[in-house]
């Protein structure tokens, strides 16, 4: 500790601040998700995320990622099982380095798709839509990560 006053020590900063794409990151939780959503995506544990359906059969059904890969189609052994004929058996991926995820598209028939854009893979992102079939998802990063993030 550095000393002002003889002898003294003089205290650490301790705010911390965020900057405005943590605040966004935030707003938009917000405005997607409901109460018992949000509890959900603020207790997740640094290096986990979780995708929430938003459109399709199992509207509502919520997927943790916690592992390094975890595969979602149409498969019974998925670990995301999504029951319709628009999505493939082996249909895309997600993959975790880290606190970082990525989507990955497995070749499948229908495509995977991105914010609207169709991908073979892609860096997730706090809020991001990712489209299976029918499905919608919506992509939730641990709120620890986004503020270890955005704290540097």
């Amino acid at each position: 500790m550095r000393s002002s006053v003889q002898g003294a020590p003089e205290r650490a900063e301790t705010t911390v601040g965020y900057g405005e794409e943590f605040s966004q990151a935030l707003g938009a939780l917000d405005s997607q998700a409901s109460g018992e959503e949000q509890e959900a995506v603020a207790a997740l544990p640094s290096g986990s995320a979780l995708l929430i359906v938003r459109r399709g059969p199992n509207s509502g059904a919520r997927f943790l990622l916690d592992t390094g890969v975890t595969t979602a189609g149409r498969h019974p052994d998925a670990d995301i099982f999504l029951d319709d004929v628009t999505v493939s058996r082996r249909h895309a991926e997600f993959l975790r380095t880290g606190t970082s995820f990525e989507i990955r598209d497995l070749n499948s028939l229908n495509g995977t798709y991105f914010d609207g854009t169709r991908i073979d893979s892609a860096p997730l992102r706090d809020g991001a839509e990712v489209q299976i079939g029918k499905f919608r998802l919506t992509f939730f990063a641990s709120r620890a990560d986004l503020a270890t993030s955005a704290g540097r």
